[in-house]
């Protein structure tokens, strides 16, 4: 589907949800108000009601109209654009092309955060998974220092942080390898097919984790948090973890307590660090020394180092 095209959807499906419930005419005259959309042309009702089923097919959005009244349409089925669902985030993706598009004017006021090649195989990664192919990818290891070719199932894609990573299974051993697509070197789909395993859920394999660390030495667990005021405020808008595993158990003027339940592995850590003193772990106690320690060894190295 044509940028444009898909550009059209997003602002129906954006109009509609703002409004709760509005009648085409009403719909018709903000279409018409967006000339960059619009070309200054009616959206005649044949053409609306075609790109309600394209709605459905690229979003999964019910558009629905009363039965009787002033006949508004609205979205059905709201519910399925929670946070982590992928129609949010095309929806959003969408939503902001749309305002960049119309924004050309004023382009030199946009700053936008650079974002990594990792675009350049996932398209083909995922066409992979939609066949069930086999990939063929070198892939260069940070730890090692060096490029290894790897013969994998794609088993699923995730999206953390701006960069996207692939779940692999290796053909050859059965072992789950997770890699950025950053460092895929090169890539050649192979004329190999594969079973998808059907003991395997992305959902449940991320179950828990911060990020794309699935270190099973860190069960998920309990996480008590004790947040500055000032900083809790970030971590209501900007939650660490998916809606369900983060609560916020007190309220107070000078601080909040939230609860997690996460795998406190090495990038939950770091994410803590990056808190500074505004965050105290009070549970479990273990993650506290840890947290402590590590603290103590910035400050140690930094001391020295302005020695």
């Amino acid at each position: 589907m044509a940028l444009n095209q898909t550009n059209k959807l997003v602002w129906i499906v954006e109009t509609i949800n703002r409004a709760g419930k509005i009648t085409f005419e009403d719909l018709n005259r903000k279409w018409m108000d967006n000339v960059d959309l619009s070309g200054g042309e009616e959206m005649l009702k044949r053409t609306f009601h075609k790109w309600r089923d394209n709605i459905f097919d690229t979003f999964g959005l019910l558009i629905e109209c009363e039965k009787g009244g002033l006949y508004r349409y609205y979205i059905s089925n709201t519910s399925d654009l929670h946070n982590d669902s992928i129609e949010n985030w095309l929806l959003s993706t969408y939503s902001v092309t749309n305002s960049l598009i119309g924004s050309k004017s004023i382009k030199n006021r946009i700053i936008l955060e650079d974002i990594p090649s990792g675009m350049k195989y996932l398209d083909s990664i995922i066409d992979a998974m939609k066949k069930d192919c086999l990939i063929h990818i070198t892939y260069y290891n940070y730890w090692r220092g060096d490029s290894r070719q790897h013969y994998v199932m794609p088993l699923c894609v995730k999206l953390f942080r701006q960069r996207w990573y692939m779940v692999g299974k290796a053909w050859s051993t059965g072992f789950i390898t997770i890699f950025c697509l950053d460092r895929i070197k090169n890539f050649r789909l192979s004329s190999h097919t594969f079973e998808y395993p059907v003991d395997f859920s992305p959902e449940e394999y991320f179950n828990g984790c911060f990020g794309i660390i699935t270190d099973e030495n860190y069960p998920i667990q309990r996480v008590l948090l004790k947040v500055d005021a000032r900083q809790a405020h970030y971590l209501r808008d900007l939650p660490l973890l998916p809606s369900g595993a983060q609560k916020e158990l007190e309220h107070t003027n000078s601080y909040s307590i939230f609860e997690l339940q996460v795998r406190p592995s090495i990038d939950f850590q770091q994410e803590l660090l990056c808190q500074g003193d505004s965050l105290e772990v009070l549970e479990p106690q273990w993650l506290r020394d840890e947290i402590a320690r590590i603290g103590k060894g910035i400050w140690e190295k930094n001391k020295k180092k302005n020695n």
